[in-house]
């Protein structure tokens, strides 16, 4: 078994495509609009690499109080394969403002950085 996708809502459907297209090198794939559900967008990112897809999703419900959807996700964190890269994007994301913690040895033993997507979203990036 594998993950299919993982999905989140965004306010800003794209400006959270451009981020993953700036920042990780992504395909975004062409907005898709439902019949079913008025006012729902969303867009496929395919991330380089074998099977690993984000499925960016908006509504208008997404702006009031009492939305039974919410923007973002708790975190994921994306794998870039060895330190220097993670170095090199953190100092890519420190320039385009969207570094929110500097990379760093955790205490459960991964290096890690955190970035924003432009809603705030929290992305991880590690070896």
């Amino acid at each position: 078994m594998r993950f299919a996708h993982v999905a989140l809502w965004t306010r800003d459907l794209d400006a959270a495509a451009a981020f993953w297209r700036d920042y990780f090198g992504a395909e975004i794939g062409p907005p898709y609009h439902s019949r079913r559900r008025p006012g729902f967008v969303s867009r496929f990112v395919t991330l380089p690499g074998p099977g690993a897809h984000i499925e960016l999703m908006t509504g208008p419900w997404l702006a009031a109080a009492s939305a039974p959807e919410r923007v973002g996700w708790a975190h994921v964190t994306i794998s870039l394969g060895c330190i220097a890269a993670v170095d090199a994007l953190a100092e890519r994301c420190a320039a385009g403002g969207c570094l929110v913690s500097p990379p760093r040895r955790t205490g459960d033993g991964f290096y890690e950085a955190i970035v924003a997507m432009p809603d705030g979203t929290p992305v991880g990036i590690t070896v």
